[in-house]
């Protein structure tokens, strides 16, 4: 079996914002798998683009080894890139944790998969498989994974406390969930960081650190899991600030 066709074949088997009380979405308009988890009072950025900057422009300011440095990867780690679209991240990923490590690659479109799968064959990132996600749900393996990212994609999540929620499982002892994007309205494709805290204290994760990271376009969180998680139906909805 070619590279590619071995891939798509594992592919097919594989407290500053208040709660709100009228969230804007309806419950008409959601999939039936996310209706047990409070709407989002927020919009949705559209998914315009698998890509914000030029592949070259990314490492010419040393973007990716910056963000995976502040995240402390390490060789033999398996990790996850979350919406990832041209696989800037995941062929970076891939190089540090080595031949020892694993990435899981994962996206909601499949034909931002398919193309994917076309790039991890050609530079043959033997320790890289790929998954179709939902909007919902992450769909990662229990008890997997050291770092999980989430790279300029978190505004397209129309269903965070659900995803954020079905996330926590998939995350190893010690395991972190890291995000960057830019501290600005979701209309102009980022996404608020005091909200951005909210939605992930909300379903029972605790901010580890933040750091401004203009290089990468924003910020970049990391979060860890505490506690258990919340009953769905007890979930507070967080306010949008804009």
């Amino acid at each position: 079996m070619q590279p590619r066709a071995a891939l798509l074949a594992a592919l097919a088997l594989a407290p500053l914002l208040g709660g709100c009380d009228a969230p804007w979405q309806d419950d008409g308009d959601r999939i039936e798998t996310a209706r047990d988890f409070p709407p989002a009072d927020r919009p949705v950025a559209p998914i315009t683009s698998t890509k914000w900057s030029t592949e070259e422009a990314r490492d010419r300011v040393n973007e990716a080894d910056d963000v995976m440095d502040l995240a402390d990867v390490r060789p033999g780690m398996t990790v996850a890139d979350i919406g990832a679209g041209d696989g800037y991240y995941t062929v970076r990923l891939a190089g540090r944790v080595g031949a020892d490590g694993r990435v899981l690659a994962q996206d909601i479109q499949p034909e931002v998969i398919e193309r994917l799968a076309d790039r991890v064959a050609r530079e043959r990132l033997d320790n890289v498989s790929l998954k179709l996600g939902a909007v919902d749900d992450p769909r990662l393996p229990a008890d997997s994974f050291d770092r999980v990212f989430m790279v300029h994609m978190y505004h397209e999540i129309g269903e965070p406390y659900a995803f954020l929620w079905r996330l926590r499982p998939a995350l190893r002892q010690g395991g972190q969930v890291i995000v960057v994007d830019g501290d600005r309205p979701i209309a102009q494709h980022g996404t608020p960081f005091r909200l951005l805290v909210c939605e992930f204290q909300a379903v029972g994760y605790k901010l580890l650190s933040y750091n401004d990271k203009q290089t990468a376009g924003g910020y970049l969180a990391r979060f860890v899991p505490t506690g258990k998680r919340p009953d769905p139906a007890a979930i507070s909805v967080c306010k949008n600030p804009y």
